[in-house]
């Protein structure tokens, strides 16, 4: 019998009997040897036959055998060439797969060797008749390699002997010191304080006290602050010092080194001169979409397409794992000198470079067990700092950008000192370094996907700045006006008195925290003022007027040291008239200007998201990575945003301590 005419007669269903197949399957056929075994094969291959309404089993064919039948039709319908190609395509896969480590060395080697010839070229070029320091392009250069070199010589040691560095060397070493300062904490403790509080005292009574002791009134301001924090601090009994007094003291030596020494200073003048240059690469994208004339609507074609060029660069370090790397070291010195919990550290040392609700989308699985103290240190790193892309924002606007680059820094550790005091903890963290060791680069599969997403990111930015500042600006001005009719029915109006505004209240109201942060008498209201705007509207219109106080003052001094020019001060209107020969003074512009010291102490002090719009961008932001904690979060955000403002103010205050404009300028400390 064939296998074509066979047909299952039987199927084997529970309680009956064995099917003719499987019986053949035992016993075997009447014939015998191979003949058996090729009549058993050929029946499997049958088509299944439904018997009396019971489905037969479905012999499955081989995976393998498709895929085999699918290759074959293909070779047949590719000509000889084709074949030739794929063939050599697959030994030069298989090869590169066998061999990926070797290619590796062996291209990093080329690379190598070029750049180093390159290297060698261009010193050559620049120093061929000797070294020239004021060559900022060839010393940019050389610091390039040595960083680089430094980088790659870390990172060596770190892979390959790292592990046995730790466990031969550093390990018992921070053992017998851990254990030693264990045993006798309770008189180290003692005399650190004391050791710091005497260089403390000696640099303010030599260095501060001598040159300016005006700056001294800045130490009231940080006593004031601190002592108000303590007084309705959450629990005023569980205050922990140590952050408080270690995030201070990290505030005051980042601060000293900047603004009081010529090696910070230079650096950190580099540093923002290139960011200027770095800033107007923008350019190109701005004339290529808007034309040349792009700069009539200075705002929005000027300004704004840099927020979208520094957060394409912003998402392209993220993915080369640039960002992540400074962002767990500065995390990483932040919570062994003060103390502060992995989760926070790691949220307060992003948020210098991103903003306030991406900053916690780094501990974003951490946020449902933080504690209530651990949340409002998040929170209050937000509100204390500002995102890295709009910084770029204020320096366009003319803002000091060493003082915006320092601020952003020196407000990160400021935000922990302040939020511990104000909301102290009270429970054991269950947050770990190791939960926070590792962050992912997202989901950007190239370098390319992570600029697009940058770019596209910054849409709800650009558009979210246009508008807030569209909106703020119209109410505000609907404040102002509704204020000076009010004021105008009770004879507050010009020329002879100042009209009733927003700004005049709060240049009163503000006053005395103006003053305490160490700002000249003749600045205080025009801070105060910058202080109030930034609170109530928000920072970028702060920052806005700031920089055309900084234009005017440029103008008043130009104005002054030309000839046969005169300057007039309007004390009601605190502002300056310019006149001369063919202008009259009062027929000119009144000029409101701030000075140096004022401006530097405003800088700082306006550092921040901390303003009533963005306490709904926190609850928005928060609540939707914790939905568990939304009750939590809406109970302390305003606490939160309290101690952002106050942190930028003890920032401030700091520069203003140790800020004396001139004493560091080119002339006295010459270029890097």
């Amino acid at each position: 019998m064939s296998s074509k005419e066979y047909e299952l007669t039987d199927v084997k269903v529970e309680g009956e009997k064995e099917t003719d197949l499987e019986r053949l399957k035992r016993d075997g056929s009447p014939d015998s040897g191979m003949e058996n075994s090729a009549y058993i094969q050929s029946t499997e291959t049958l088509e299944p036959v439904e018997v009396d309404g019971v489905p037969a089993p479905v012999a499955k064919k081989d995976k393998d055998s498709f895929e085999s039948d699918s290759d074959m039709s293909d070779d047949e319908n590719i000509g000889c060439c084709a074949a030739a190609a794929s063939g050599a395509t697959n030994a030069i896969s298989s090869w590169y797969k066998e061999n990926s480590s070797l290619v590796g060395y062996v291209g990093g080697a080329i690379l190598l060797a070029l750049w180093v010839a390159y290297f060698i070229g261009a010193m050559y070029y620049n120093f061929q008749y000797g070294f020239d320091s004021s060559n900022e392009s060839a010393i940019r250069l050389i610091a390039i390699n040595v960083l680089a070199v430094f980088c790659v010589i870390y990172w060596a040691i770190k892979k390959y002997c790292g592990r046995q560095i730790w466990k031969g060397c550093l390990k018992p070493c921070v053992s017998v010191i851990s254990t030693f300062c264990n045993k006798h904490w309770n008189i180290l403790q003692w005399v650190i304080g004391f050791i710091l509080l005497a260089a403390l005292v000696i640099v303010l009574a030599v260095d501060v006290g001598m040159n300016a002791p005006q700056n001294l009134v800045s130490l009231i301001g940080m006593a004031v602050y601190i002592g108000l924090f303590y007084i309705f601090s959450k629990h005023p009994a569980k205050v922990n010092w140590r952050p408080v007094i270690l995030g201070l003291l990290l505030q005051f030596i980042f601060a000293y080194l900047i603004l009081r020494t010529c090696v910070g200073y230079l650096v950190f003048k580099w540093m923002g001169d290139r960011m200027q240059e770095f800033l107007k690469h923008s350019d190109a994208g701005a004339i290529m979409v808007f034309g040349e004339n792009y700069t009539d609507h200075f705002f929005a074609f000027k300004v704004l397409p840099v927020v979208i060029f520094f957060s394409t660069v912003i998402g392209m370090l993220y993915y080369l794992g640039v960002m992540q790397i400074v962002i767990q070291k500065v995390a990483w010195l932040m919570q062994v000198t003060m103390g502060t919990t992995a989760g926070e550290s790691l949220s307060a040392a992003g948020n210098i470079f991103v903003g306030q609700t991406e900053a916690p989308l780094m501990i974003k699985p951490l946020l449902t067990d933080m504690t209530k103290s651990e949340l409002h240190a998040v929170m209050t790193g937000g509100f204390a700092t500002i995102a890295g892309s709009v910084l770029a924002t204020y320096i366009l606007f003319g803002v000091p950008a060493n003082h915006l680059l320092s601020a952003s820094v020196m407000s990160a550790p400021a935000a922990l000192a302040m939020s511990k005091l104000f909301y102290p903890e009270t429970k054991k963290s269950k947050t770990t370094t190791k939960e926070v060791a590792k962050m992912g680069k997202g989901p950007d599969i190239n370098l390319v996907q992570a600029a697009s997403s940058g770019a596209s990111a910054s849409i709800k930015l650009v558009a979210n700045i246009a508008a807030n500042l569209i909106a703020f600006l119209a109410l505000l001005e609907f404040i102002n006006q509704t204020l000076r009719w009010f004021g105008a029915q009770v004879g507050l109006k010009g020329p002879d008195r100042p009209e009733l505004t927003f700004e005049l209240i709060c240049s009163y109201l503000l006053w005395p925290f103006a003053w305490i942060m160490g700002t000249p008498a003749v600045d205080c209201k025009r801070v105060a003022e910058l202080i109030g705007i930034k609170t109530f509207a928000n920072e970028f219109l702060a920052y806005e007027r700031l920089s055309n106080l900084i234009k005017n003052r440029a103008i008043v001094q130009s104005w002054e040291a030309t000839d046969n020019n005169t300057v007039l001060y309007n004390s009601i209107q605190n502002c300056f008239f310019l006149g001369n020969s063919t202008v009259s003074v009062v027929e000119s512009e009144c000029f409101p200007i701030i000075s140096a010291r004022g401006e530097t102490i405003a800088v700082y002090a306006l550092c921040g998201f901390a303003n009533l719009g963005s306490i709904g961008i926190m609850l928005g932001g928060l609540g939707a990575m914790a939905p568990s904690r939304k009750k939590d979060i809406a109970a302390i955000v305003v606490r939160a945003m309290i101690a952002g403002n106050v942190a930028c103010f003890m920032t401030a205050c700091i520069a203003g301590l140790l800020s004396i404009p001139g004493a560091l300028n080119p002339e006295t400390c010459g270029t890097l």
